[in-house]
């Protein structure tokens, strides 16, 4: 029986690190490419769409646009309020 040295173990360590990296490489290659996900807070929502913060509880708790709560604070899809209220600019 061989006994393991520090040695073979660092290199064993490069060697899983160096095929993780080739992974990761080949997943980001061939995934499609997407714009990032812009959020905004309650009160630019409020502010842009010219609602009040009743309108915006209610289009949240029927789950027409998508939103994440964060210590306290919600974020809203800005891509689900585009397709909500349209967009007027494009």
């Amino acid at each position: 029986m061989e006994q393991v040295t520090k040695d073979d173990l660092r290199q064993l360590s490069l060697q899983l690190l160096h095929d993780i990296e080739k992974i990761l490489d080949k997943k980001i290659l061939s995934a499609p490419q997407e714009e990032p996900q812009e959020w905004l807070r309650s009160k630019a929502v409020r502010h842009i769409m010219a609602i009040s913060p009743g309108t915006l509880q209610n289009i949240r708790v029927t789950g027409k646009i998508r939103f994440r709560k964060v210590m306290g604070s919600y974020y809203y899809s800005k891509t689900d309020l585009l397709k909500l209220f349209g967009d007027g600019n494009k």
